[in-house]
Order: structure tokens, then sequence, then C-alpha cells
């Protein structure tokens, strides 16, 4: 009896969302809250499940196989595929969130993307940010819960690990495979990363 009452709450609110205009391929592989809010112009992809609480602006795209609960995405965002976005998330207007992010507890700025392979969690970060692929924000550190913040027009090379509490200022590069554990000034190059060894004519044993 709650399997079928669950799956005639869904084709209800799949019948609803469709009514209002919202966009779904595959509308009976997607899955809605009751407390769901969606705007104008949205598109929904194949595989998609949006959890309780969860507020969508105008002008969004979510793909396939992404997850959204307790968050709040704002206009023009594009969401997937193969998107987590967990609780406390804010997606400013115009942010990317791409394949095989995870988002939680995070602020993330207008136009700003992680297009791939991240990790951001009890993160704040401003607008026009770049998050290269493979970058986490070590934000556990076995005992307590730390932030990271990355202000405005930030570009963070890709394989890199943020130690929270840290603060990257604006304007400044952090270079592809870095550890940041301290604080980056404002439009500095942050580097850590030892030299490369080159052995010649070298024979494996």
């Amino acid at each position: 009896m709650k399997q079928t009452n669950s799956n005639n709450t869904q084709t209800h609110l799949r019948k609803k969302f469709l009514k209002l205009g919202v966009k779904m391929i595959g509308p009976e592989t997607i899955f809605f809250s009751k407390d769901t809010k969606i705007g104008k112009n949205v598109t929904i992809e194949p595989y998609v499940v949006i959890g309780l609480k969860v507020k969508i602006g105008n002008n969004v795209t979510i793909k396939s196989f992404s997850h959204l609960e307790k968050c709040k995405v704002e206009n023009k965002v594009d969401i997937g595929p193969y998107a987590r976005i967990r609780p406390g998330t804010i997606l400013k207007e115009g942010s990317k969130i791409g394949n095989f992010v995870e988002i939680k507890k995070s602020i993330i700025g207008k136009k700003s993307k992680a297009s791939h392979l991240t990790y951001i969690g009890d993160s704040t970060i401003g607008q026009s940010v770049n998050i290269g692929a493979g970058t986490i924000t070590c934000n556990f550190d076995g005992f307590k819960k730390s932030k990271t913040i990355i202000k405005n027009n930030v570009f963070i090379g890709s394989n890199s690990s943020l130690v929270a509490p840290v603060k990257i200022e604006d304007g400044s590069t952090v270079g592809a495979g870095s550890v940041i554990t301290k604080n980056v000034r404002k439009k500095s190059l942050a580097l850590t990363r030892s030299l490369q060894t080159e052995v010649k004519n070298y024979k494996r044993k």
C-alpha cells in the first residue's frame, strides 16, 4: 500500500510540474518531494532525485543522475550530470556544478564553476571563481569542521587540496597539484609543488 501511495504521489507531482512548464525528459524517472519549489523555464533530465526542502529558480538545467536535498538553486544555474548537492548549499545565479561534483553546506558565488571531480564542503566561494578538476576542501580534521573562504576571481588549479581553515583572497591563483595550508594574499600565485626529478638512461630492475 505504501509503495502504491508513493507512486501515486510521484505521478501527481510530475503532472503538476509539467503543467507549470517544467521540461522533463523521461518524467517517470524523476522524483520530487512534496515541498519542491521550481521556477520558470527549468529542464530536468532523466534519473534526477530532488529531496526535501529544495528551491529551484528560473532557467535552470539539472542533468541526469543528480541528487539535490535541502538546498537553494538560484537562476541560470547548470547542475550535473552526476552531481550531489547536499544540505545547506546555495548555488548563486549563473554558477555551474558539473559531473562528479559534491557540494555540502557551501555558497557558490555568481558565475563560479566547479566542472568536474570536486568536493566542496563548509565553504564560501565568491564570484567568477574557477575550481579545477580534482580539487577538494579538506574541511574535517577528525574532531571539528573548519571553513574555506575563496574570494572573487580566484583560479584553483586541478588536483589541489585546500586545508581548512584557509582563506584565498581576490584575484589569486593556486597552481595545480598544490596543498594549501596557509592564507593566500590578494592577486598572488600559491604553489606547493616539489621539483621534478629525471634520471637519464634509467633501466627498470
